[in-house]
């Protein structure tokens, strides 16, 4: 076993102030193409159960393991079967961009009341798809958002390039933002990024270096956090997950890593390196 490095400087240092006090450190890891592959079907893509497992072996060594994902905390742990996973008890799972919130000690699901224009969007959807001759587009229902699929599209990157604007306009009436994503567009409501969410997680001042894992461009607000962190004199790793879709977050990454399997190795070899069981 040998950990891959990191091939930047601050990446370097970062992996070594882990290394040196794991108890002071933050991992944090998207879901949706960096533990599980993307898939056609938002609902099955599944974790595996490996990626589980190297979550479970790092928790017992790092401060806190967390989950940082647009989708609702409910499908995080559905796709993921994180409820009582061993190692995990202390996991924590921010969803919708850190609007839910669940820790695995409570197994409670704390959010506050969904934004009105989000039900307003639901309604007016259906009329702006037929308009454009897009009503074959997924719209996934994640309660608190609404996330506009075209992958399963006959031509996804010309169906994404119609529906910006008009999905822009609709937010924009509504009060709400767009978030978008790998041939996707999410309707959401405004305050809540994963930067916040992150930062959220360091709260106390307890942990002083983040492992933050993302593929997309929802993960560049978390990837901004670290940043934060390092300004203020603690220590960050970007890793950044690539599968067969080119990312922008590759230029800010410290590491990339290939597809899910790739993450999953890497954290089995961390957990290797910190003598984790």
């Amino acid at each position: 076993m040998v950990l891959q490095q990191p091939t930047t400087a601050a990446g370097r240092a970062g992996l070594a102030r882990l290394l040196d006090a794991p108890g002071r450190t933050l991992l944090a890891t998207d879901l949706d193409g960096t533990l599980a592959p993307i898939v056609d079907d938002p609902q099955q893509a599944y974790v595996p159960p490996d990626a589980v497992r190297a979550l479970g072996r790092l928790s017992a060594r790092l401060g806190t393991v967390a989950v940082v994902t647009g989708r609702p905390v409910e499908d995080a742990l559905r796709l993921a079967a994180l409820e009582g996973a061993p190692g995990l008890g202390g996991l924590r799972v921010l969803g919708q961009y850190g609007v839910e919130r669940w820790d695995a000690a409570t197994g409670e699901v704390v959010a506050p009341p969904p934004h009105p224009g989000v039900e307003q969007a639901r309604s007016a959807l259906p009329d702006l798809l037929a308009r454009l001759d897009l009503t074959d587009t997924h719209v996934e229902d994640k309660g608190r958002a609404l996330a506009l699929h075209v992958r399963r599209l006959a031509e996804p990157d010309r169906a994404l390039a119609r529906l910006r604007e008009p999905v822009a306009a609709l937010a924009a009436r509504l009060g709400l933002v767009v978030e978008p994503g790998k041939l996707v567009l999410e309707l959401r409501a405004p305050g809540t990024d994963k930067r916040a969410a992150v930062e959220s997680l360091l709260e106390g001042g307890q942990l002083d270096t983040v492992v933050y894992a993302g593929d997309d461009l929802g993960d560049l607000a978390a990837y901004a956090a670290v940043e934060d962190v390092r300004r203020a004199g603690g220590a960050g790793l970007l890793l950044c997950v690539v599968s067969a879709d080119p990312t922008d977050l590759e230029r800010g990454a410290d590491l990339v890593l290939a597809g899910p399997d790739g993450l999953v190795g890497w954290l089995d070899d961390l957990a290797d390196t910190l003598g984790a069981d």
